[in-house]
């Protein structure tokens, strides 16, 4: 028994040595300065820092900082390039607006004896040229319409005339035979008597 304990007794601690977590440093730069204040001795009321601890954090220091001017002149060159690549768009935008408002004012108007309307206007008087012509038609038709029932009315009473005229001429022909045979055998009795 006391075999068993000792052998998971031994178990235990030979696996709480493997599972140690292997701590990862924080190389920032607030890190290492936090590091050397920790690791730096005391002299009377000052902290000393090791010559080679100072060099080391002078050395990730200044790398850190070119590292981040490199960034900072890319970050630049990068803005630099998108404000052109803003300005090409909005002159493109500006150019393509200029382009579609006259685009919208081409289609919205017709030339017209070389003057450019608006459609609106343009339809108002194509149907008011339209209407006008309409309203003439009809103006003629109805006169052509009243003329000609005033000429079939004219051919009619002419045509009353002449029969009555023709009657006319036939009865004073007849008259006029009756006349000159009376006026005959009148002659003829005084020739006789």
């Amino acid at each position: 028994m006391k075999f068993k304990i000792l052998f998971i007794l031994f178990f235990i601690t030979s696996f709480s040595s493997f599972t140690q977590e292997v701590i990862e440093e924080d190389y920032s730069i607030k890190s290492q300065f936090d590091k050397i204040y920790r690791t730096s001795t005391t002299y009377q009321v000052y902290k000393v820092i090791g010559k080679d601890k100072y060099q080391k954090l002078k050395i990730n220091v200044l790398d850190s900082l070119k590292n981040s001017k490199r960034l900072i002149s890319e970050k630049e060159n990068l803005l630099k390039s998108e404000r052109e690549n803003i300005q090409k768009l909005n002159t493109s935008l500006n150019k393509t607006k200029v382009d579609l408002e006259a685009a919208l004012q081409k289609e919205n108007s017709i030339s017209l004896f070389g003057a450019q309307l608006n459609k609106i206007t343009y339809n108002i008087i194509l149907w008011l040229i339209i209407i006008v012509l309409a309203l003439c038609l009809i103006f003629f038709v109805f006169k052509f319409s009243k003329s000609n029932v005033l000429t079939k009315e004219a051919q009619r009473n002419l045509n009353g005339v002449e029969e009555e005229f023709d009657n006319h001429k036939k009865k004073s022909i007849e008259r006029e035979q009756k006349l000159r045979r009376q006026l005959q055998d009148e002659i003829n009795k005084l020739r006789n008597a």
